[in-house]
């Protein structure tokens, strides 16, 4: 007990450069950057070692008064993750139009998407969210037009003028087409990823903006956010997810009443039994 009085604060010290490490891990272990600090520190421990097994003291002298040096160098190296995390910093994950307004926006984005998908017309949708997505906007051309599914397949239509860029979604109308978004520049594992897929990624890395991809070669849909891709959706899990995206409180009320429902037949199961005779 002595012991624990003593050095607790030593424990909660710990646990805090703990939790920090491991979130610096989260953040930058995809990135460009990551094998880059990677090597940095490989090399800064070899020479730091030999350096004070051998008592090389100018160059301990030089290791130890370089600390400030590094720090910048990992800014200006992690400059776009830093970005990234600072512009999300505070964001929310709502959307401020109201409920209803939301759920019958998600059943028109749900069905223009199913649409698209099944006559194979490569789409990409960016939903602005906390952070404006103006300087994309100003990539492309510039819109403000009411949402519909014949808007959509008007735009993404093969021979269409804008079909190649990212269409900008802000509330429940279309802010413009045809823009171009930041491709992700991490190391994809699945290399049949295509640019609109990339851009999706890379999009959601600097922005809390959720992408919506319709591959073309395919048909098949796909979500990203937070820098994460989620691939091949049926219709019933990509109206699933928009669901979660777009109504979470419905999602938790949906849930809470399943749990009521549970904890209900579990009670008559359970009464059941009890007329039950051996």
């Amino acid at each position: 007990m002595q012991f624990l009085q003593e050095h607790w604060r030593d424990g909660v010290e710990i646990l805090i450069l703990w939790i920090g490490v491991y979130q610096l891990y989260r953040t930058f272990r995809a990135t460009r950057g990551a094998s880059i600090l990677v090597g940095i520190v490989m090399i800064l421990a070899i020479v730091t070692s030999l350096a004070f097994l051998f008592q090389l003291k100018v160059i301990a002298w030089i290791l130890t008064r370089a600390g400030l040096f590094g720090v910048f160098a990992l800014v200006i190296i992690f400059q776009p993750e830093l970005r990234s995390a600072l512009a999300k910093l505070g964001s929310s994950k709502f959307f401020s139009f109201s409920k209803n307004k939301r759920l019958e926006f998600t059943g028109v984005l749900a069905d223009s998407a199913i649409q698209l998908s099944k006559h194979r017309i490569g789409a990409l949708f960016a939903l602005e969210r906390e952070i404006s997505l103006r300087d994309h906007l100003e990539t492309g051309v510039p819109l403000d037009a009411e949402f519909s599914p014949e808007l959509a397949q008007s735009i993404f239509y093969p021979k269409a003028a804008l079909h190649d860029g990212g269409m900008i979604l802000a509330q429940d109308r279309v802010a413009g087409a045809g823009c171009v978004f930041p491709v992700s520049q991490r190391e994809m594992s699945d290399r049949t990823l295509g640019l609109r897929h990339r851009a999706a990624i890379g999009l959601t890395e600097e922005t809390d903006a959720v992408c919506i991809v319709v591959s073309e070669e395919t048909g098949s849909i796909s979500i990203a956010e937070n820098g994460e891709l989620t691939r091949n959706l049926t219709d019933t899990e990509f109206r699933e997810m928009l669901e979660k995206i777009f109504l979470p409180e419905q999602q938790k009320e949906n849930d809470d009443a399943e749990e009521t429902l549970d904890s209900k037949d579990n009670r008559i199961d359970s009464s059941d039994r009890d007329l039950v005779s051996d």
